[in-house]
């Protein structure tokens, strides 16, 4: 399942549906301020809290859910994160998407869409990443890999 966070209100109107306990696992791509407490609601006992986004400043952890469970452990909940890495790393994880045909979901927009593209992304009104393609736009010009 793939929810995209990017409104608060979205995620906390999924867990007013009910979907309390639901998730194994949640990647948690963010890296702005968020709140972890309703991250944590939705996952299943023994389910997994990954943060790979670096908020710019310390976000609120509530112990509860991750220390305390019930009686027998049985509810605890897993958090662990990654910093993205460095070189190496970066170009292990190009060859391997190349080896198995793994593509971005991107928007690729031009130079000239730019403002727009700022609108939308201040609005929530974006489904994937932008992609600046300046090939098309630079004078010298440059190639996409």
């Amino acid at each position: 399942m793939y929810m995209s966070g990017h409104k608060s209100s979205d995620m906390f109107a999924y867990i007013e549906t009910g979907a309390t306990s639901t998730l194994d696992g949640i990647i948690d791509t963010v890296s702005a301020e968020h709140p972890i407490a309703p991250l944590l609601n939705i996952l299943k006992p023994h389910g997994k809290l990954v943060m790979v986004g670096l908020p710019p400043k310390p976000l609120e952890l509530p112990a509860w859910p991750l220390l305390m469970g019930n009686r027998n452990n049985s509810n605890l909940k897993i958090m662990g994160g990654s910093i993205i890495g460095g070189m190496e790393e970066t170009q292990e994880m190009l060859d391997f998407a190349a080896k198995h045909n793994i593509t971005p979901q991107v928007e690729v927009v031009s130079l000239d869409y730019v403002n727009i593209a700022m609108e939308r992304l201040l609005k929530s009104n974006v489904k994937y990443r932008f992609m600046l393609d300046i090939g098309k736009t630079s004078k010298v010009g440059c190639k996409l890999i």
